[in-house]
């Protein structure tokens, strides 16, 4: 049984005819270059883009049901964090806006800073973070709801090799520790070969090919064989 499943979905200026299916648990990266498409379908599989066609969370269609009521955790390029607030309350957030019980919001909240390893970093504002303190308390922030689903959307791009590496080891372990299915946007081919169970490749708004991270590099189809030659090279 499908988590998510898109049926034909286009927008008006970028995507065209999207179909795909991603199972429970599985690690799915959206590759390809940056105005692929990429971003946007995370946007509508969230609830925040415009689109014709059909989105299914676990077999429902949720076409209108709003981003709120998704229960999909989305940690976009743009952080966001709320600059007024410190860590805690940057994280509580989520829960708070649900009318969460002051005990329980404390006990998630902490049971995610330890998660995280940020317990650090509770009482300091946004400001005084590094980019990979804010990837983790944005991660924290996406996860406190208890979402089955996690997208993100370029999250290691604006960090330096040492920290995109931290990282994306503590994403590999989140997916698996709360058995997550995440879907993850990047450009980079490093990212998704380390990550991914399956790959979908979007050029131009278009699917080109979708499959294990094995098939994808090792027996690309005609449309993107050099593409992927260029990188295994």
């Amino acid at each position: 049984m499908s988590i998510i499943k898109l049926k034909n979905i286009s927008t008006p200026y970028c995507l065209k005819n999207i179909n795909f299916e991603i199972e429970p648990g599985e690690f799915i990266v959206l590759l390809g270059s940056s105005g692929a498409g990429k971003s946007t379908l995370l946007n509508i599989i969230s609830g925040l883009n415009n689109y014709s066609g059909e989105v299914f969370y676990n077999n429902q269609n949720i076409n209108k049901i709003p981003t709120e009521k998704r229960n999909i955790g989305y940690l976009m390029q743009d952080i966001h964090l709320f600059p007024h607030m410190k860590v805690y309350d940057n994280i509580a957030f989520g829960l708070k806006a649900r009318s969460y019980p002051k005990d329980k919001t404390n006990k998630k909240v902490e049971e995610m800073l330890s998660l995280l390893k940020i317990q650090n970093l509770k009482n300091r504002y946004p400001k005084d973070l590094s980019g990979g303190e804010k990837q983790r308390v944005g991660l924290a922030r996406a996860l406190i709801t208890e979402p089955k689903t996690l997208l993100l959307d370029e999250p290691l791009s604006s960090l330096d090799p040492k920290t995109a590496k931290e990282i994306r080891e503590e994403l590999v372990k989140l997916h698996e520790y709360l058995n997550l299915t995440t879907i993850l946007v990047t450009h980079n081919f490093s990212e998704a070969k380390a990550l991914a169970d399956k790959i979908i490749i979007i050029s131009e708004g278009i699917l080109i090919q979708y499959g294990s991270t094995y098939s994808i590099f090792n027996r690309p189809n005609k449309e993107i064989e050099s593409f992927i030659r260029v990188s295994n090279l």
